[in-house]
């Protein structure tokens, strides 16, 4: 979880403004677009678990 926070945090703080911008063309998308990524996110964790252990 830690290392999610590290991840999560390294964007804003190397280019603030593309952070800004993709935020906001995620603010434009569907829900059933953002359950579309949350998906594929969710898979992809899942699959670079199972490859780890």
């Amino acid at each position: 979880m830690a290392l999610l926070l590290v991840f999560e945090g390294l964007l804003p703080l190397i280019s603030p403004g593309g952070w800004r911008r993709l935020f906001e063309q995620m603010l434009a998308m569907s829900n059933g677009q953002i359950r579309f990524f949350g998906l594929c996110s969710i898979v992809i964790g899942l699959i670079s678990l199972a490859l780890l252990t």
